[in-house]
Protein backbone atom coordinates (compact mmCIF):
# COMPACT_ATOMS: atom_id res chain seq x y z
CA UNK A 1 0.00 0.00 0.00
CA UNK A 2 2.69 2.50 1.00
CA UNK A 3 4.72 1.71 -2.09
CA UNK A 4 1.66 2.19 -4.31
CA UNK A 5 0.92 5.59 -2.78
CA UNK A 6 4.54 6.71 -2.94
CA UNK A 7 4.89 5.56 -6.55
CA UNK A 8 1.75 7.48 -7.50
CA UNK A 9 3.12 10.59 -5.79
CA UNK A 10 6.52 10.24 -7.46
CA UNK A 11 4.97 9.76 -10.89
CA UNK A 12 2.81 12.86 -10.27
CA UNK A 13 -0.42 11.17 -11.32
CA UNK A 14 -3.79 11.95 -9.66
CA UNK A 15 -5.61 9.11 -7.88
CA UNK A 16 -7.83 8.42 -4.89
CA UNK A 17 -8.11 5.90 -2.07
CA UNK A 18 -11.44 4.84 -0.53
CA UNK A 19 -12.27 3.26 2.83
CA UNK A 20 -14.37 0.09 2.91
CA UNK A 21 -16.86 -0.16 5.76
CA UNK A 22 -20.42 -1.41 6.15
CA UNK A 23 -21.87 1.83 4.77
CA UNK A 24 -19.81 1.65 1.59
CA UNK A 25 -20.47 -2.08 1.08
CA UNK A 26 -24.19 -1.49 1.53
CA UNK A 27 -24.47 1.49 -0.83
CA UNK A 28 -22.08 0.07 -3.45
CA UNK A 29 -24.13 -3.13 -3.73
CA UNK A 30 -27.37 -1.19 -4.16
CA UNK A 31 -26.06 1.58 -6.42
CA UNK A 32 -24.09 0.56 -9.56
CA UNK A 33 -22.89 4.13 -10.13
CA UNK A 34 -21.43 4.36 -6.63
CA UNK A 35 -19.83 0.91 -7.05
CA UNK A 36 -18.10 2.25 -10.17
CA UNK A 37 -16.82 5.23 -8.15
CA UNK A 38 -15.36 2.97 -5.44
CA UNK A 39 -13.82 0.61 -8.00
CA UNK A 40 -12.28 3.61 -9.74
CA UNK A 41 -9.94 4.25 -6.82
CA UNK A 42 -6.39 2.92 -6.45
CA UNK A 43 -7.64 0.57 -3.73
CA UNK A 44 -9.86 0.55 -0.64
CA UNK A 45 -8.63 0.04 2.91
CA UNK A 46 -10.55 -2.05 5.48
CA UNK A 47 -12.02 0.76 7.57
CA UNK A 48 -14.47 -1.49 9.42
CA UNK A 49 -13.39 -4.28 11.76
CA UNK A 50 -16.15 -6.39 10.18
CA UNK A 51 -14.86 -6.14 6.60
CA UNK A 52 -11.89 -8.51 7.32
CA UNK A 53 -14.41 -10.96 8.81
CA UNK A 54 -16.52 -10.84 5.64
CA UNK A 55 -13.44 -11.35 3.46
CA UNK A 56 -12.25 -14.35 5.47
CA UNK A 57 -15.71 -15.96 5.60
CA UNK A 58 -16.49 -15.61 1.90
CA UNK A 59 -13.09 -15.71 0.20
CA UNK A 60 -10.71 -17.12 2.82
CA UNK A 61 -8.63 -13.93 2.51
CA UNK A 62 -6.92 -12.63 5.64
CA UNK A 63 -6.86 -8.85 6.01
CA UNK A 64 -6.37 -6.52 8.97
CA UNK A 65 -8.53 -3.50 9.82
CA UNK A 66 -6.86 -0.26 8.84
CA UNK A 67 -9.25 2.63 9.27
CA UNK A 68 -9.12 6.12 7.81
CA UNK A 69 -8.06 7.73 11.07
CA UNK A 70 -5.08 5.36 11.32
CA UNK A 71 -3.76 5.93 7.81
CA UNK A 72 -4.23 9.66 8.43
CA UNK A 73 -1.98 9.74 11.48
CA UNK A 74 0.53 7.30 10.01
CA UNK A 75 1.12 9.55 6.99
CA UNK A 76 1.19 12.67 9.17
CA UNK A 77 3.85 10.97 11.30
CA UNK A 78 6.01 10.25 8.25
CA UNK A 79 6.67 13.99 7.83
CA UNK A 80 7.33 13.20 4.19
CA UNK A 81 4.66 14.73 1.98
CA UNK A 82 3.18 18.12 1.26
CA UNK A 83 -0.53 17.84 2.11
CA UNK A 84 -3.81 19.63 1.47
CA UNK A 85 -6.68 19.27 3.97
CA UNK A 86 -10.30 19.85 2.95
CA UNK A 87 -13.66 19.29 4.60
CA UNK A 88 -15.56 20.01 7.87
CA UNK A 89 -15.82 23.46 9.47
CA UNK A 90 -13.19 26.18 9.71
CA UNK A 91 -13.23 25.88 13.49
CA UNK A 92 -12.48 22.15 13.30
CA UNK A 93 -9.78 22.72 10.68
CA UNK A 94 -8.08 25.41 12.78
CA UNK A 95 -7.98 23.14 15.84
CA UNK A 96 -6.80 20.22 13.71
CA UNK A 97 -4.00 22.30 12.23
CA UNK A 98 -2.83 23.43 15.68
CA UNK A 99 -2.65 19.81 16.86
CA UNK A 100 -0.90 18.49 13.75
CA UNK A 101 1.72 21.26 13.82
CA UNK A 102 2.96 19.74 17.07
CA UNK A 103 3.73 16.53 15.18
CA UNK A 104 5.11 18.10 12.02
CA UNK A 105 5.97 21.85 12.09
CA UNK A 106 5.86 21.96 8.28
CA UNK A 107 2.07 21.68 8.49
CA UNK A 108 1.93 25.33 9.55
CA UNK A 109 2.50 26.22 5.88
CA UNK A 110 -0.03 23.75 4.47
CA UNK A 111 -3.58 24.52 3.33
CA UNK A 112 -6.70 23.74 5.36
CA UNK A 113 -9.76 24.47 3.24
CA UNK A 114 -13.38 24.44 4.43
CA UNK A 115 -15.57 23.00 1.69
CA UNK A 116 -18.91 24.81 1.33
CA UNK A 117 -22.02 22.90 2.36
CA UNK A 118 -23.61 21.65 -0.85
CA UNK A 119 -24.40 18.52 -2.84
CA UNK A 120 -21.67 16.73 -4.79
CA UNK A 121 -23.15 18.05 -8.04
CA UNK A 122 -22.84 21.68 -6.90
CA UNK A 123 -19.12 21.87 -6.12
CA UNK A 124 -16.87 23.96 -8.34
CA UNK A 125 -14.45 21.12 -9.06
CA UNK A 126 -12.28 23.07 -11.45
CA UNK A 127 -11.96 25.93 -8.98
CA UNK A 128 -11.06 23.56 -6.13
CA UNK A 129 -8.59 21.71 -8.36
CA UNK A 130 -6.95 24.98 -9.36
CA UNK A 131 -6.20 25.66 -5.67
CA UNK A 132 -4.84 22.16 -5.11
CA UNK A 133 -2.76 22.25 -8.29
CA UNK A 134 -1.28 25.60 -7.32
CA UNK A 135 -0.44 24.18 -3.90
CA UNK A 136 1.33 21.20 -5.52
CA UNK A 137 0.17 18.90 -2.72
CA UNK A 138 1.23 15.24 -2.76
CA UNK A 139 -1.51 13.96 -0.44
CA UNK A 140 -5.01 15.47 -0.44
CA UNK A 141 -7.13 14.60 2.58
CA UNK A 142 -10.91 14.65 2.03
CA UNK A 143 -13.25 14.52 5.02
CA UNK A 144 -16.86 14.66 3.87
CA UNK A 145 -18.18 11.31 5.04
CA UNK A 146 -19.37 8.40 2.90
CA UNK A 147 -20.74 8.25 0.26
CA UNK A 148 -20.18 11.95 -0.46
CA UNK A 149 -16.39 11.96 -0.14
CA UNK A 150 -15.86 9.11 -2.61
CA UNK A 151 -18.06 10.76 -5.25
CA UNK A 152 -16.32 14.08 -4.59
CA UNK A 153 -12.89 12.54 -5.20
CA UNK A 154 -14.00 10.84 -8.43
CA UNK A 155 -15.34 14.14 -9.77
CA UNK A 156 -12.27 16.14 -8.69
CA UNK A 157 -9.69 13.71 -10.10
CA UNK A 158 -10.04 14.70 -13.81
CA UNK A 159 -9.07 18.30 -12.94
CA UNK A 160 -6.00 17.45 -10.85
CA UNK A 161 -2.46 17.44 -12.21
CA UNK A 162 -1.11 15.25 -9.41
CA UNK A 163 -1.77 14.11 -5.85
CA UNK A 164 -3.30 11.11 -4.07
CA UNK A 165 -6.66 11.90 -2.49
CA UNK A 166 -7.52 9.83 0.59
CA UNK A 167 -10.99 9.72 2.15
CA UNK A 168 -10.76 9.87 5.94
CA UNK A 169 -14.35 10.34 7.12
CA UNK A 170 -14.40 11.62 10.69
CA UNK A 171 -10.61 11.74 11.17
CA UNK A 172 -10.51 15.55 11.15
CA UNK A 173 -13.07 15.62 13.95
CA UNK A 174 -11.27 12.93 15.93
CA UNK A 175 -7.95 14.77 15.95
CA UNK A 176 -9.23 18.35 16.23
CA UNK A 177 -9.97 17.83 19.90
CA UNK A 178 -13.24 19.73 19.49
CA UNK A 179 -15.67 17.23 18.04
CA UNK A 180 -16.43 13.55 18.35
CA UNK A 181 -13.80 11.10 19.53
CA UNK A 182 -13.03 7.59 18.37
CA UNK A 183 -14.21 4.66 20.46
CA UNK A 184 -11.91 3.27 23.18
CA UNK A 185 -9.46 0.59 22.03
CA UNK A 186 -11.31 -2.19 23.83
CA UNK A 187 -14.49 -1.43 21.88
CA UNK A 188 -12.58 -1.33 18.58
CA UNK A 189 -10.88 -4.64 19.41
CA UNK A 190 -14.24 -6.32 20.16
CA UNK A 191 -15.96 -4.93 17.03
CA UNK A 192 -18.15 -2.56 19.03
CA UNK A 193 -17.06 0.78 17.58
CA UNK A 194 -20.40 1.11 15.78
CA UNK A 195 -22.19 1.06 19.18
CA UNK A 196 -20.01 3.93 20.42
CA UNK A 197 -20.69 5.96 17.29
CA UNK A 198 -24.45 5.37 17.52
CA UNK A 199 -24.50 6.83 21.03
CA UNK A 200 -22.19 9.68 19.97
CA UNK A 201 -24.37 10.71 17.02
CA UNK A 202 -27.63 8.68 17.17
CA UNK A 203 -29.51 10.66 14.52
CA UNK A 204 -26.89 10.05 11.84
CA UNK A 205 -25.48 6.67 12.83
CA UNK A 206 -28.72 4.88 13.69
CA UNK A 207 -30.04 5.47 10.18
CA UNK A 208 -26.80 4.18 8.66
CA UNK A 209 -26.70 1.10 10.86
CA UNK A 210 -30.36 0.37 10.21
CA UNK A 211 -29.72 0.18 6.46
CA UNK A 212 -26.74 -2.10 7.02
CA UNK A 213 -28.71 -4.44 9.30
CA UNK A 214 -31.58 -4.61 6.80
CA UNK A 215 -29.62 -5.13 3.58
CA UNK A 216 -26.08 -6.36 4.28
CA UNK A 217 -26.86 -9.91 5.53
CA UNK A 218 -28.74 -10.67 2.31
CA UNK A 219 -25.94 -9.21 0.20
CA UNK A 220 -23.27 -11.24 2.02
CA UNK A 221 -25.33 -14.42 1.81
CA UNK A 222 -25.83 -13.90 -1.92
CA UNK A 223 -22.10 -13.33 -2.43
CA UNK A 224 -21.26 -16.45 -0.41
CA UNK A 225 -23.63 -18.56 -2.56
CA UNK A 226 -22.19 -17.05 -5.74
CA UNK A 227 -18.66 -17.83 -4.57
CA UNK A 228 -19.64 -21.37 -3.57
CA UNK A 229 -21.30 -21.92 -6.94
CA UNK A 230 -18.19 -20.74 -8.77
CA UNK A 231 -16.00 -23.19 -6.81
CA UNK A 232 -18.37 -26.13 -7.55
CA UNK A 233 -18.39 -25.34 -11.28
CA UNK A 234 -14.60 -25.36 -11.36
Amino acid sequence: MWQAIDTQVQEEKPAYVCVADGVILNIANRNPEYLEVVNGGMFSICDSSYVPIYLKWIYGIKREQYCGSQIFMDIIGMKKYRMFFMGTSQQTLAALKANLEKIDPRIADMTFYELPFRTVEQFDYKGIADMVNADEADIIWVALGAPKQEIFMSKLKPYLHKGVMIAVGAAFKFYSGLDEKRAPNWMVKHHLEFVYRIFSDPKKQFCRCAWIIITLPQLLWGEWKRKKGTIIKK
